[in-house]
């Protein structure tokens, strides 16, 4: 497990400096758009986590534009989300003082909420709505905070007005952990206050790591309470079907085991 954690964290180191690199390569020939920085993010995304050895797969049609709203388990959400489609993130402020992914935040163009803030939020919410005009979907994570997966918490309705004033589209997304070896989803999870470079070398010593992305239906609301709601619920029903699906999955590999056993016995 040395050896891969090892592995894994001089690939990273890496994959941080080549996004970096390219970054700076493709900012010399002149200021980026905001849908440029997505793209670059997007590509900085698949490569850390090819370096993590992370594997994704997404179910449903991946939206292009309006608001995404999404259950939140870690900080690898937004690279994984962010891999699987260029997009504009909503983070909460404190994000722009983590290792690397502060600077890579700003640099994809995320706009940053600073919750104990009304002018923030108000500015956040002008904000959305000239990126809902873009060619991109704005994605947020509307519990306000990440969890251990075990249940989701109450959507908060607040930002979903821009979308709901605007008439744009709203895609629920449902992210899940699925581990090897039997480990549980919450065991990958940075929720609460746990600190981020033990986890992060907990996830460079995970023996097999795949994250699943399930998007449902774009819908237009006519009013915010009823947009978290429903969202909220279209998350939960997912995350429930994922669940059963991973399990399935699970017993037939500890079936296809079991039957090899028995054949060479």
């Amino acid at each position: 497990m040395i050896f891969r954690r090892l592995r894994r964290a001089v690939a990273l180191g890496f994959a941080l400096a080549a996004c970096a690199f390219r970054f700076w390569l493709i900012r010399v020939r002149g200021p980026l758009s905001l849908e440029q920085r997505a793209l670059w993010l997007q590509s900085a995304s698949r490569g850390v986590l090819a370096s993590l050895g992370i594997h994704t797969r997404v179910e449903g049609r991946i939206p292009a534009q309006g608001l995404v709203v999404s259950n939140h388990l870690s900080y690898l959400d937004i690279v994984i989300l962010s891999a699987a489609m260029p997009c504009f993130f909503v983070s909460k402020v404190e994000v722009k003082r983590w290792p690397f992914f502060g600077w890579a935040a700003r640099t994809g163009g995320t706009i940053f909420l600073d919750r104990s803030s009304r002018s923030s939020a108000n500015r956040v919410a002008a904000q959305i709505t000239e990126r809902l005009t873009s060619s991109m979907p704005v994605l947020l994570f509307p519990e306000g905070t990440s969890t251990d997966g075990r249940e989701l918490l109450p959507f908060r309705s607040r930002l979903f007005l821009p979308a709901v004033q605007a008439q744009a589209p709203v895609t629920a997304a449902a992210v899940r952990y699925v581990l090897e070896e039997g480990a549980q989803e919450r065991d990958l999870c940075w929720y609460g206050d746990a600190p981020f470079l033990p986890h992060l070398w907990k996830v460079l010593g995970s023996s097999g790591f795949s994250a699943q992305i399930r998007f449902g239906q774009p819908q237009v609301y006519v009013d915010v309470r009823g947009a978290a709601q429903e969202a909220q619920n279209a998350v939960a029903a997912m995350r429930a079907t994922e669940s059963r699906v991973a399990a399935q999955v699970r017993a037939e590999s500890r079936a296809g085991v079991l039957a090899g056993f028995n054949a060479r016995g």
